[in-house]
């Protein structure tokens, strides 16, 4: 069993064939899928596909590249939003320096404000991060919400060091097939129990399928990568990032 703990699919690519896609994960063991908004709209539609297929939830947010775009009550609707029976946490927030679509101020005020709104509400906190290491885990550290996970993980040993020491897990998207010893040499070091699967769909198909649309059924792909960096079972990865998921994000068992 797999659970794929971030995807995204409100996108064309995946919402107009949105039943195969949901199908073709099942058929590859995929459990559970986590549908992450990114703004208040993809946060209504990620709610409402969760309704329709009994095996996704959602969450809710305002992604870094969102937050110029924050209406002064977003945190009242994300509050809101959260009482839903299928939103499992809150998310996608954080801080991108890489494209800087919002300002450093805005994209601070924004992800500080939802990780002290996860915090009260007990509920995870689902974080981006691009070429904000320092800043990031500095808000992090300051607030220390109950959980968090830092998706997509791109940093280095001693950013993941210092993350898990924060209470952070990580989660890992087919950019680990890619053959980077930097990414390897993270996951050598993580402990399975901080680890958590994702898609990142419709971005970062892992290797085969490099290139093409990423859905849910390539999770299998990333946990394959996982045993061989981690010289482990790939059963042994299934049932450690599923149990980790689960507990995570209250998911069924």
């Amino acid at each position: 069993m797999f659970i794929d703990t971030h995807a995204h699919l409100y996108f064309d690519d995946l919402n107009d064939q949105l039943e195969s896609v949901v199908n073709r994960a099942i058929e590859e063991s995929v459990k559970y899928i986590i549908c992450v908004g990114t703004d208040l709209s993809s946060s209504k539609a990620s709610i409402a596909i969760s309704e329709k297929f009994k095996c996704v939830y959602a969450t809710v947010g305002i992604h870094p590249h969102d937050a110029k775009d924050a209406p002064s009550n977003f945190l009242d609707i994300l509050e809101e939003m959260i009482l839903h029976p299928k939103v499992v946490g809150l998310g996608e927030m954080g801080l991108d320096y890489f494209r800087n679509h919002s300002s450093v101020n805005e994209q601070r005020k924004v992800f500080s404000s939802q990780l002290l709104l996860a915090k009260r509400l007990d509920v995870p906190a689902v974080i981006h991060n691009r070429n904000a290491d320092e800043d990031l885990l500095n808000i992090v550290e300051e607030i220390s919400p109950t959980k968090t996970v830092i998706h997509c993980f791109s940093s280095d040993v001693a950013i993941a060091e210092r993350a898990i020491i924060a209470g952070c897990h990580l989660s890992f998207t087919g950019n680990i097939t890619f053959g980077n010893n930097h990414t390897e040499s993270v996951l050598r070091v993580v402990p399975i129990e901080k680890i958590m699967l994702e898609t990142d769909c419709p971005f970062l198909a892992p290797v085969p399928n490099r290139g093409k649309v990423n859905e849910p059924s390539n999770i299998p792909h990333i946990a394959k990568k996982i045993a061989e960096i981690k010289e482990i079972e790939l059963g042994d990865v299934a049932n450690f990032t599923s149990t980790t998921a689960q507990n995570f994000f209250g998911l069924p068992y």
